[in-house]
């Protein structure tokens, strides 16, 4: 396995609309494993593939707290459905956004079809937070950042900064 490199905001190619996974082998899943590698190196909790710069649409996700009982989530080819669209307020960050938490407001219940790691179809009713990730993991392979739900000043000011940082890393 290996750590891949997690783009990060105002990369544009974080903008780009994933296309359709036609075919799950042995190279996906082992792009899956590398990217749980990553997000658990990264100490994140999802993590889309466009987020990686593979502009395919799959993500996995591991909500687990204790490092001993992970529990991974694969989704590739997700389609959500809306069941409960009461907002469900929560603070949000991104690997794609590191050092910056901002709540959102997202459906509080979704249903999520999809294939797992091995190809086959399943369904998931997700709420709380699994519904809050797999939302802002579907936003990535649609091209939408969590920063794009807040006002335009904020989202300004959180560009404006990650790019100094980028600037001064390139820099040393």
């Amino acid at each position: 396995m290996s750590l891949l490199e997690i783009l990060e905001f105002p990369d544009p190619r974080l903008r780009k609309k994933a296309v359709p996974v036609d075919q799950v082998d042995d190279k996906l899943r082992q792009t899956i494993d590398d990217m749980f590698e990553t997000m658990y190196a990264a100490s994140g909790i999802g993590l889309a593939a466009t987020q990686v710069n593979i502009q395919k649409r799959f993500l996995v996700i591991d909500l687990a707290d204790d490092e001993e009982e992970h529990n991974p989530l694969v989704f590739i080819n997700p389609e959500i459905t809306v069941l409960d669209p009461e907002p469900y307020r929560h603070e949000e960050g991104c690997l794609s956004v590191p050092g910056y938490f901002e709540f959102v407001e997202r459906p509080r219940k979704v249903l999520v079809k999809a294939l797992n790691k091995a190809g086959e179809p399943f369904e998931i009713e997700a709420e709380g937070l699994l519904a809050v990730c797999v939302q802002h993991e579907i936003d990535h392979l649609n091209g939408k950042l969590f920063v794009d739900y807040l006002s335009v000043l904020k989202r300004q000011r959180i560009k404006s900064k990650l790019e100094k940082e980028h600037k001064q890393k390139a820099s040393v």
